[in-house]
Formats: structure tokens, sequence, C-alpha cells
């Protein structure tokens, strides 16, 4: 049994599941209470299923990009369950979880997030004969730069409804620049059963995270102002 969290943006999840599928699941909008809600909400879920936490397997987490404090919570939850049960830790990317809804299509799915100051967070991935694999790694860039750059037909997804109301709709220039070549999904919920699946994976690949080393991923570095000269 595994435990999967998703605490990367402001619609925060969790999931219990059984070799990557899940068995029950809960999604709630956390704004920026991430570190309040996450713990009662799992235990409730456990609570539900009439599970065991101490039966846990392996637990999987969303490590970013999103929200600082979301991630950092989400991630020392996993970490000291990881460490408490002597379990695996999985880690999986933001942006990877919300493409994988996708990935029945065939087609590359582009995810689009909302990374201030007039740019975004994004990657590209695919599910191939070969199997899902990302096309393009995680970056900071612009819509103008991101629509320049796909040349065929792409799902294009995103919660274009957090990008702050005073830009342009960005769905819209999408549809605009891209006409046909976008096939353009909102993202309206976060579902932690998606990061069960991927988890799963990488998990039959053999594949873990280290406890002491798993860091969220951060695409830009926090602003760091300069201290103020004392005046004398």
């Amino acid at each position: 049994m595994e435990l999967a969290i998703d605490t990367a943006t402001d619609t925060a999840s969790v999931a219990i599941s059984r070799e990557g599928k899940t068995i029950t699941e809960i999604s709630w909008y956390a704004s920026q209470n991430h570190t309040v809600n996450l713990i009662p909400n799992a235990l409730h879920l456990f609570k539900l299923t009439g599970e065991e936490i101490s039966k846990i397997d392996a637990v999987f987490v969303s490590i970013g990009p999103g929200s600082f404090n979301g991630l950092r919570a989400g991630i020392s939850a996993a970490k000291g369950l990881a460490l408490s049960l002597n379990i695996r830790l999985i880690g999986v990317g933001t942006l990877e979880v919300e493409a994988y809804l996708y990935a029945d299509t065939g087609l590359p799915v582009c995810v689009v997030q909302n990374a201030g100051r007039g740019e975004i967070a994004t990657a590209t991935y695919r599910m191939s004969d070969t199997g899902w694999r990302k096309l393009i790694e995680e970056h900071i860039t612009t819509l103008d730069v991101l629509c320049k750059a796909i040349d065929s037909k792409t799902i294009v997804c995103g919660q274009f409804s957090s990008f702050p109301t005073s830009q342009p709709d960005p769905a819209q220039l999408i549809a605009e620049r891209l006409g046909d070549l976008a096939v353009i999904r909102e993202s309206t919920l976060r579902r932690a059963g998606f990061l069960a699946e991927l988890g799963w994976s990488r998990l039959e690949r053999g594949e873990s995270d280290d406890i002491a080393t798993l860091q969220p991923l951060y695409l830009r570095r926090p602003a760091i102002t300069k201290p103020r000269e004392k005046k004398r």
C-alpha cells in the first residue's frame, strides 16, 4: 500500500493506492494552509479506508515546481513518514502529474504553470510505444517563446484561471497563436491518484529517492533583498 501527497499548488490532494491503483483520494482547496490541512486530511483518508498508516510500503510526493510553502509541507511530511516507517520515498514532478491525465491521447502534452513576472513554468511529455517519457525538461519561459516552439499538434494544459487577470488570457493567447495545433485543456483539479500511478511505475523500475537529498524543484531562485546600509 502506498500514500501519495500532492501539495504543489493551491489545490492539494492525497491518495491511498495499492500497486499504483487508487483506493481512495481526497482533494481540497488549501490556499496557503497546506501545513495545517495536510496531516488531518491524510488521517481522515486512512479512517475512510479502515487502513493503518503503519502498513504503508512507500510514499509518493509531488516535488514541484509549485508553491514554496506547499512543496515544503508535502515533502517534509513525506520524508518524515519514509524515515519513521523505513519505507521508500519517490518524488515526481508537478508538471508531469498534471500532464499524465492526457497520456492516453498519444499526443505531446505541454503543461503551462504561472511562474509570475509574466513568465511560465512548462515541460512537455508523451506516451509512446516505449512508454511515458519527458520530451522537454521543466524550465521557465514566456508564452510567446512557447508558442513559437510548438510545431505539431499538442495538448496544452494548465490551471489558466490562476493567471493574473491583469495579463492577457493565456488559453486565448495560445489558441490565437497556434490555431489547430493546440488542443487546450483547463486543469481544474489536482489528483494524487495520477501521482500514485507515476510513483508506482518508478518503484517497479527499482527507483527511489534519498530521504536526505530529495529537494523541492524550484525553477527560479528566491529573490534576495540586498541589506540596507546602516545609518551612521
